[in-house]
């Protein structure tokens, strides 16, 4: 047998350590994908990269990672999460060293793309493991609360190990090692209990290929729009994204047993989970991501120090999540995602201000509190990814709420720099475009926190 048996509250299952410990350690390697953030300057000029290219380093592997992640998940779940596990972890190793040895911009973007498919193999086959291993109740809590901590930490320490092995050598040293940890993850994954859905559902391909192209085509237009958004290919893309969108849509609805059921839309705690996700990658990772940049524009601070202050955030954000197991459980799901999406818009409400002539320490007190919120957010959508959907469709569930956090990282991402950069020209400009973006970002996580409270996800 294959099929874990749900197990019971405060039972210990079978390979709980590795259950636990893998998912979270893959991932933290996952979420490192924020790497090039503090090199890419020299990333760029070691391949030759024009600016085009340049928003293409940085954004590629989200276009992997949003197309690949509810399918893999799906897959998961019917063909088994360690399997899926393993074939992540090799080929997040390959695609690494395609990374490390790329002569040209165009051979590093698709490293990253399947860097990207990788890590979504890593990320829904983990958390799906994690609830099949562990029951609703505490252990549960805790589990899910270790995973979305190292949300948080991966993307604290993917600058920082960037900058500080380029600073120590070449930017292409990062990839080596993520190839090298890769491999021992693939190694580790035979100690995994195997799970999977009691009744496979076979194989969507209409579905994986309608969403996966859908998905890559949205993501593709946002990341190219930041160069136009009205030039034709970026329309076409858009148009492209939203035909095949509307046709996953459809196909999904005619069959019996789909990728995704979209009767969990019904669902308070699964609307919970994916408008949740999405809000937390429009409105936090967005604004996070383009925050190194502009230290180092306006601040005037080095790669490496600017990836060290953004570790406020992502510290307090890893912190947050590990000690968010220890809330009364009475308190709902609902109440604590909206709480941590308050926290986030009241942290990027005190950096309001940002300016040329500021240090550093003007922006930490709004870094903690945004990190804290940021931490409560994602333990609380871990546990409603896994918790609004039928116990054999965790990966569904991961893969759905994942999906909608890179989709809405991509789109924070794209309109962070359109505005921040719209400002003007100079620091100056830079720095007034930021706090816009700050500005509007808090609005949009304070509106979704509000919506967040007012749903009422019915126990299961």
């Amino acid at each position: 047998m294959t099929t874990l048996a749900t197990p019971r509250a405060g039972h210990r299952a079978p390979g709980s350590t590795a259950a636990l410990v893998l998912p979270a350690a893959a991932t933290l390697l996952a979420l490192m994908y924020t790497a090039p953030m503090a090199v890419l300057t020299d990333t760029a000029r070691g391949l030759h990269a024009g600016g085009t290219a340049r928003i293409w380093l940085m954004s590629s592997i989200s276009l992997g990672l949003a197309a690949a992640l509810l399918a893999l998940g799906s897959l998961a779940d019917d063909h088994g999460r360690r399997r899926v596990f393993t074939l992540g972890a090799g080929a997040l190793a390959a695609s690494s060293i395609a990374c490390a040895v790329a002569p040209t911009a165009l051979v590093f973007v698709i490293g990253r793309i399947v860097q990207g498919a990788a890590s979504a193999a890593l990320l829904a086959a983990g958390l799906g493991t994690v609830a099949a291993v562990f029951a609703p109740g505490p252990r549960r809590a805790h589990a899910t609360g270790v995973w979305g901590a190292m949300l948080g930490l991966g993307i604290a320490l993917g600058p920082i190990a960037a900058a500080g092995t380029a600073a120590a050598g070449n930017w292409r040293v990062w990839y080596w090692l993520a190839a090298a940890a890769a491999v021992a993850l693939g190694a580790a994954a035979r100690t995994l209990p195997e799970s999977r859905a009691a009744r496979p559902r076979g194989l969507d391909l209409p579905g994986v290929a309608t969403l996966g192209l859908g998905v890559a085509a949205l993501v593709a237009a946002i990341t190219w729009g930041r160069v136009g958004w009205t030039r034709p290919a970026v329309l076409a893309l858009f148009a492209a994204a939203a035909v095949l969108l509307a046709a996953f849509t459809a196909v999904e609805g005619r069959r019996r047993d789909p990728m995704l059921d979209l009767g969990l839309f019904r669902r308070a705690a699964f609307l919970l989970s994916v408008i949740g996700a999405l809000i937390t990658g429009l409105a936090v990772i967005g604004v996070m991501s383009y925050l190194a940049t502009v230290m180092t524009i306006v601040l005037g601070l080095s790669p490496l120090a600017a990836a060290l202050v953004l570790a406020i955030w992502s510290v307090l954000s890893f912190a947050a999540a590990l000690q968010a197991r220890r809330l009364p459980s009475r308190l709902p799901a609902g109440r604590l995602l909206a709480a941590g999406l308050a926290l986030s818009a009241a942290g990027e409400l005190a950096m309001l201000g940002l300016a040329p002539d500021a240090h550093w320490w003007r922006l930490a007190p709004g870094l903690a509190l945004s990190g804290a919120g940021s931490g409560l957010a994602n333990a609380m959508l871990a546990r409603l990814a896994v918790e609004s959907v039928p116990a054999d469709r965790a990966g569904m569930g991961s893969g759905a709420n994942n999906t909608a956090r890179y989709i809405g990282a991509s789109v924070g991402v794209a309109v962070v720099g359109a505005i921040a950069t719209g400002g003007g020209d100079g620091p100056s400009g830079l720095a007034h475009g930021t706090n816009v973006a700050m500005l509007a970002s808090a609005v949009v996580a304070l509106a979704s926190a509000a919506l967040a409270a007012a749903l009422r996800p019915a126990p299961r």
